[in-house]
């Protein structure tokens, strides 16, 4: 059985520049086919935009708020909601609140360095 605690999960920094903490995932678990991890976003902080050729995201988040684009389209988030990101699709996220950002991030297939392109 694999339990693993967000406190006990080491942070990194991945390719788009958030820093993480994978609580699920092939390097940490029997889990095969995705990842789950939290981000955190400090205020003012962004992500570099970038898309995954082959995962598909979903983010879901825990506190704070903030803005996203996905393909030029661009809207508030906030604590509660939950946003798909389609395979291949460009996503930005900002921290535009006053309080830390904080986000579930699900990987399908699981988060790799190798399959996050840059575009900015």
């Amino acid at each position: 059985m694999d339990v693993n605690n967000l406190k006990d999960v080491p942070a990194f920094i991945t390719k788009d520049g958030s820093e993480i903490r994978e609580l699920l995932a092939h390097r940490n678990s029997a889990i095969r086919n995705q990842s789950l991890a939290e981000a955190r976003l400090p205020v003012g902080g962004s992500t570099q935009e970038h898309y995954h050729p082959k995962a598909e995201e979903i983010y879901y988040i825990t506190a704070g708020v903030g803005r996203i684009r996905i393909e030029g389209e661009s809207r508030e988030v906030k604590a509660g909601d939950a946003i798909a990101i389609p395979t291949g699709q460009k996503h930005k996220l900002w921290n535009v609140g006053s309080e830390t950002l904080k986000l579930l991030c699900c990987c399908a297939p699981a988060y790799e360095h190798n399959d996050t392109i840059i575009t900015e």
